[in-house]
C-alpha cells in the first residue's frame, strides 16, 4: 500500500534527524529499553492480533463507521513529535509544538470565518464539546441547552455532567432541528444555548443554522456548532446545495466545535474547539505555581479544561495543514470525491429495484432500507444484509452499519410500512474516504445482490 512505501522511505530519515537532536545535547548512558531476550517475540504477536482481528477500514469497501486512516504526512508528522512526546499544556512543555497549535488553530478560525478568536486542540470532539457547554454555561448560568432529536447523544449526557437541563427539539423530514419548534421553546425564555449540528452522525444532516442563529439572538440565546463530523465541508460551502448557507453562517456563531481527526486526516484523537469572542477566556482563569513560567505568551493550558494534550496531535495537524491548506484546492480535493460517492449511491438507490434511499444526502453519509412493506421485513432484511457482507470471504467483504428508524420518520420520507414493530433497523453507509468515488458502482452492487437474496426469504 502506499502508506508502507511512504513510510518506509521517511523514517529512517525522521529517526536520523531526532537522534542528531538528541546527540546535540551530549552523551549519557541509556538506561536498558529491552529484556534480556528482546521483544520479538512479543512485537510478532501484537502484530498478529493487531492484523488479525481487525476491520480493513482503508479499504473503500469500509463504508460503516466514521474511520479511516490518517493520511500518511499526518502518520510521519504524529510519529517524529511522538519520539520526543511534547505536552502542549504549556510552552515548558513543547514550544514548537505549542506554537504549531496556535498557528493550526488560527487556520480553522480562519476557515469558518472567525474574525478574531480563542481555541485549541483537544482529545476528542466529547471534550470540545463538554469546554463549549460549559462556558456557555459561564455566559448564561441557570439556563438550558436545546439539541435536535439527532443531535450526538453526548450533548444530553453532558448536560447532566454540567448540572443543566437538555430540551429535546425534534426534527423534521429531512433530520434537520425544527426551526418552528426550536422558537416555541425559545419563548420560554429557558435556553441559553442552542446547539446546531452540521453533519449529524446517524444521517449526516445539516441544522438550518442560518435560520436559527437569527432566533437564537432575538431571544438571548448562545448558539453553539456542533460540526464535529461535517466543520470541514465548509471548504466546499458553494457545493452544498441547500444545506451550504448554514456552513456559512457559523462565522455567526459563538463556538464551534471540529474533528481533525475524521475530514481533517488526522489519527484519533484531535478534536478542536473554536470560541468567536476571546473575552470568554476570563472563565478560564487558574494559576499554577511550576507550569506557565517559560514564557510571557498565552500558555494553551490557561484556555483548556484538559490539562496533558498530545503536541504530536497539533504537529501532525499542522504539517497536514501546510502540505493541504484548508482550501478548495488544498482539504477539499479529499472532500469532494466524498460528496460525489454519497450522491452517486443515492442516484443508484433511486432507481434499485431492491433498495431505496432513506432521504438525499446532505453531505457523505446515506441511509437505506429494502423496498419491503412491513417494518419487520425491513428489519430483517437489515439484519441478513449486514450478516453476509460483513462475514463473506475477505475480498467479497462490504462493511456497513446499521440506523434505528422509527416508523413515522420514514413515513415522513415518504416510505409507507406497515407498522408491526416500532423501529427498524436500515443500512447506513458512511463515504468519508476519497476511494469511495470510483468503487460506489461495484459497492452498489454487491450491496443490491445481497438485498435481492434476503427479499426472496
Amino acid at each position: 500500500m502506499a502508506m508502507s512505501r511512504d513510510l518506509s522511505e521517511w523514517l529512517p530519515r525522521i529517526v536520523a534527524a531526532i537522534e542528531e537532536w538528541e546527540d546535540s545535547y551530549g552523551a549519557f548512558t541509556p538506561f536498558p529499553r529491552s529484556g534480556a531476550g528482546g521483544h520479538e517475540a512479543l512485537i510478532d504477536e501484537y502484530l498478529g492480533r493487531l492484523t488479525g482481528d481487525m476491520y480493513p477500514f482503508f479499504h473503500p469497501h469500509y463504508a460503516g463507521q466514521m474511520l479511516k486512516p490518517p493520511h500518511q504526512i499526518a502518520v510521519l508528522g504524529y510519529l517524529a513529535a511522538m519520539l520526543i512526546n511534547p505536552n502542549n499544556h504549556a510552552l515548558d512543555g513543547g514550544p514548537a509544538t505549542g506554537r504549531m497549535e496556535k498557528e493550526v488553530v488560527a487556520d480553522l478560525a480562519q476557515m469558518v470565518g472567525f474574525g478574531s478568536d480563542l481555541g485549541h486542540l483537544t482529545s476528542s470532539g466529547t471534550i470540545a464539546n463538554l469546554e463549549a457547554l460549559w462556558v456557555g454555561r459561564r455566559e448564561r448560568p441557570g439556563m438550558a441547552i436545546a439539541v435536535s432529536a439527532d443531535a450526538h447523544y453526548t450533548h444530553t449526557r453532558t448536560a447532566e455532567v454540567l448540572g443543566i437541563d437538555a430540551v429535546v427539539i425534534p426534527t423534521d423530514r429531512h433530520g434537520r432541528m425544527s426551526v418552528a419548534v426550536l422558537e416555541e421553546v425559545l419563548r420560554t425564555g429557558r435556553i441559553g444555548t442552542v446547539v446546531a449540528t452540521l453533519g449529524t452522525t446517524g444521517l449526516g444532516a445539516v441544522d438550518p443554522l442560518d435560520q436559527i442563529i437569527p432566533i437564537a439572538r432575538a431571544h438571548g440565546a448562545r448558539v453553539h456548532v456542533d460540526a464535529a463530523y461535517g466543520g470541514f465541508f465548509r471548504i466546499l460551502a458553494d457545493d452544498l446545495g441547500d444545506a451550504g448557507p448554514a456552513f456559512m453562517a457559523i462565522a455567526d456563531a459563538d463556538s464551534i466545535v471540529i474533528d481533525p481527526h475524521k475530514h481533517g486526516l488526522q489519527p484519533y484523537g484531535c478534536g478542536a474547539v473554536l470560541f468567536a469572542d476571546p473575552a470568554v477566556g476570563r472563565h478560564y482563569s487558574h494559576d499554577s505555581p511550576y507550569t506557565y513560567f517559560t514564557s510571557d505568551e498565552l500558555h494553551l493550558g490557561e484556555i483548556s479544561l484538559e490539562c496533558s494534550r498530545a503536541g504530536a496531535s497539533a504537529a501532525a495537524f499542522w504539517l497536514t495543514t501546510r502540505a493541504f491548506p484548508l482550501t478548495r484546492e488544498g482539504l477539499g480535493t479529499f472532500l469532494s470525491p466524498c460528496l460525489s460517492a454519497a450522491r452517486t449511491f443515492h442516484g443508484l438507490l433511486e432507481t434499485d429495484p431492491n433498495l431505496r434511499s432513506a432521504q438525499p444526502p446532505d453531505l457523505d453519509i446515506v441511509c437505506y432500507l429494502t423496498r419491503r412493506d412491513s417494518m419487520s421485513a425491513i428489519d430483517q432484511d437489515t439484519a441478513r444484509i449486514f450478516d453476509e457482507l460483513t462475514h463473506a470471504p475477505a475480498r467479497d467483504q462490504v462493511h456497513l452499519a446499521t440506523y434505528g428508524m422509527q416508523a413515522d420518520s420514514l413515513a415522513e420520507r415518504g416510505i409507507t410500512a406497515t407498522e408491526d414493530q416500532n423501529s427498524a433497523r436500515i443500512l447506513r453507509s458512511v463515504f468519508m474516504k476519497p476511494e469511495h468515488d470510483s468503487a460506489i458502482p461495484e459497492i452498489h452492487s454487491r450491496i443490491s445482490q445481497a438485498a435481492a437474496r434476503s427479499m426472496t426469504l
